[in-house]
């Protein structure tokens, strides 16, 4: 039933600026300069703090989270006719890029232990297709995969290995940043992560050759020459110095907003966590959360939708789990390797608001209309 009372909204995961406004300095410098159009020093500090920050050698900002995979699948020689296994627990953005290079995904299902990809059918799928090209792993809602065994599998098989850490920013695996493991990693910083330029995203690797050609096909693989020359094929993904200005703000208060998402987060479990057929996810005692979305399972009475619509009727956000990729109408020709735990994760799953701008009482909202349920 609809709700009477007008709330302001409460949003899943939206854009929250710094209180001390970091961004609109380096926004401000970027305009008093001129530097407004494409590159400029935000864009070339913004790559050196980021790389920094997360352990990495060598960083390249990009358009979007996607256009850094599509670059990483690139740089790892990703073509026509190869294989590329992909975590079907995941959002289309993770294999729309396996498509643009003409490639073919795989994709492997979930385990309950981190939500995401699953070691032991990972090794089927190595077993079913041994010549597979690379590899792709994401860090769902936060949460780090068991690196180690995905490392050692692919180690063996001697694939490339591309970190698909866009909701993972400021994750650690055993003390080590995720997007740091593989050849390759990506971060975004479209609106709704834990920070955001807007819209845009990075590319890091230890590999800085590969790195500055990332850059070279970003800028439309512009030859060194005096008039405008092209003897690759080129993309225009190369994030704006206005944008990058406002990601150097950002990064400064990162480690706040993980704070306050693991805050939300242990909320949660504290005042959901006993009732009846509700499980968060995981935690496990190696990985160091971002929990940029608080999410849950439903196995009794009450289902997803039944929170849905309760929360929809009060002005708060929220949403299912990812629906996995192969059972996506653009996807569901291309195989899938697992026993479906991705499926029933997609079925029983709930994502909770988790807006670091939310207060005390607005969390108050959000738990007390689902509590209501139970009632």
């Amino acid at each position: 039933m609809k709700s009477t009372i007008t709330y302001d909204k409460i949003f899943l995961s939206s854009p929250h600026m710094s209180d001390e406004g970091y961004e609109m300095q380096y926004v401000k410098e970027a305009f008093d300069t001129n530097w407004i159009a494409p590159l400029g020093e935000n864009v070339n500090k913004f790559e050196e703090e980021l790389a920094r920050k997360v352990g990495s050698t060598d960083a390249a900002a990009l358009s979007s989270g996607t256009a850094a995979i599509h670059l990483a699948l690139k740089a790892a020689e990703v073509g026509e006719g190869d294989i590329v296994f992909c975590p079907t627990l995941t959002f289309s953005a993770t294999a729309n890029p396996i498509i643009y290079q003409n490639a073919t995904p795989v994709f492997i299902d979930s385990d309950y232990e981190t939500w995401n990809m699953c070691p032991k059918a990972l090794e089927v799928a190595f077993e079913k297709y041994p010549e597979v090209k690379a590899v792709i792993v994401v860090h769902l809602y936060g949460l780090s995969a068991d690196m180690d065994k995905i490392m050692e599998i692919c180690n063996k098989h001697g694939v490339a290995v591309i970190e698909d850490a866009a909701e993972s920013l400021g994750t650690y695996y055993k003390g080590k940043h995720t997007g740091t493991f593989g050849d390759y990693g990506i971060f975004s910083f479209n609106g709704n992560k834990i920070i955001t330029t807007s819209g845009g995203g990075m590319l890091v690797s230890n590999n800085t050759e590969k790195i500055e050609k990332s850059r070279f096909w970003a800028t439309q693989s512009r030859d060194q020459a005096r008039h405008y020359q092209h003897s690759e094929l080129g993309f225009n993904y190369r994030m704006s110095n206005v944008s990058a200005g406002i990601g150097r703000g950002q990064l400064k208060v990162l480690d706040q907003r993980v704070e306050k998402k693991r805050e939300i987060y242990d909320f949660y479990k504290k005042e959901l966590g006993e009732l009846e057929g509700i499980q968060f996810m995981p935690i496990n005692e190696w990985d160091e959360p971002n929990c940029w979305l608080s999410s849950m399972t439903l196995t009794g009475k009450i289902r997803p939708i039944d929170i849905f619509e309760a929360l929809e009727a009060e002005n708060i956000e929220s949403r299912p789990v990812w629906k996995p990729m192969h059972l996506q109408p653009f996807f569901e020709k291309y195989d899938f390797v697992g026993e479906g735990v991705s499926e029933r994760l997609f079925e029983d799953g709930v994502c909770l608001p988790s807006d670091t701008k939310m207060t005390e009482e607005e969390l108050q909202r959000v738990v007390k209309t689902i509590k209501g349920l139970w009632v």
